[in-house]
């Protein structure tokens, strides 16, 4: 191996580098351009000659040590990471490093250049944890969310519903003893319009809560949903159910049953489709909802920001550990498939 120490340039070009450039030998710095120095607050005339336990925190010196003794040993004789300085006013900075063995004045030596990164790890570091707040709102909204839900939807088909009922058999009471064709006309609207009303409140309720979620299978409720998609938007579907007869948690089967609602109202807004094909079926321990259309698609490279329904879904699925995969091309349609693991 060559002796670099009458070939390295040491010019303008490296004393005024946006990036720090250090060697090491003996554990101590034999050189240090300025702005090497100055990540740790010194002048490099200040830190050429000292030791490394001057600029390393006491805790994190041996990790230093170790693996500067690494690099000098060849294995491995270039390493890439992240290590911690002691700056000359106490505090710890963050230093990304990428060193190699070298011949500095014919001894093995350390070379390296490394970069301040402290302001950028503290940032990632609070950009992690407002996602970790944000994704436990998100959770905590969609709870409380499904729980008035299935409050308001209670409070609708017992209360509201009885109600109705009532008003009626009270109406059917006062068409039985009508004793004129106009009395009876009116009264038999009232009864016919009581009867709409209560078939209306059915369905909120049941928009708001399924009730097959609670009482049967989630292969059912999902079934149900598909026959009122297409009564509702005239897109005819297909149904393949592999596995006819699925019980999740409550959790869980709210949630696919939530992703599966907004999948198919996406459908029945921007596909412009004539068909939906829907496969239900579990994989070794892993239940996989399968929803394919045959409408106009779209390129995910140049589609804007994902839509809100779009996080809902792959938020509600994220939280109960499963994967969803979204696939589309322009005038191919698009795919979705939800990937739930089984206990």
């Amino acid at each position: 191996m060559r002796d670099l120490s009458v070939d390295i340039p040491f010019d303008a070009i490296v004393e005024q580098s946006v990036a720090g450039i250090y060697v090491i030998q003996d554990e101590r710095f034999a050189y240090a351009n300025a702005t090497w120095a100055a990540i740790a607050g010194y002048t490099p005339e200040e830190m050429v000659g000292e030791h490394l336990s001057r600029f390393v925190p006491p805790y994190f010196l041996g990790e230093v040590l170790s693996r500067v003794s690494q690099r000098l040993s060849g294995d491995p004789p270039s390493m890439h990471f992240i290590t911690r300085g002691l700056h000359r006013d106490g505090r710890e900075v963050m230093i990304e490093v990428h060193g190699s063995r070298m011949v500095y004045g014919g001894r093995p030596a350390v070379i390296g250049v490394g970069i301040d990164v402290t302001e950028r790890l503290v940032n990632e570091q609070e950009l992690r944890r407002s996602r970790e707040q944000l994704r436990a709102l998100t959770a905590y909204t969609a709870d409380k969310l499904e729980e008035q839900r299935l409050s308001l939807a209670r409070d609708v088909h017992d209360q509201l519903g009885g109600m109705l009922t009532s008003i009626k058999m009270d109406a059917a009471r006062i068409l039985r003893r009508a004793d004129t064709a106009e009395l009876r006309a009116i009264t038999q609207g009232l009864v016919t319009l009581t009867q709409q009303t209560i078939d209306a409140v059915k369905q909120i309720s049941e928009a708001l809560r399924p009730p097959l979620l609670d009482h049967l299978d989630l292969s059912l409720a999902l079934q149900h949903e598909l026959g009122n998609f297409t009564r509702r938007s005239g897109i005819l579907h297909s149904l393949q159910a592999d596995a006819p007869s699925l019980r999740l948690p409550p959790k869980r089967s709210i949630a696919v049953y939530r992703v599966f609602q907004e999948a198919l109202t996406n459908v029945a807004r921007h596909a412009q489709a004539r068909h939906v094909a829907v496969v239900l079926r579990c994989e070794r321990n892993v239940f996989c909802l399968e929803l394919a259309d045959d409408g106009c698609g779209f390129d995910p490279a140049r589609a804007e920001a994902p839509a809100l329904g779009l996080l809902s879904m792959r938020e509600r699925a994220r939280e109960i550990g499963g994967e969803l995969d979204i696939t589309s091309a322009p005038g191919r349609g698009t795919r979705l498939v939800l990937r739930l693991p089984l206990p």
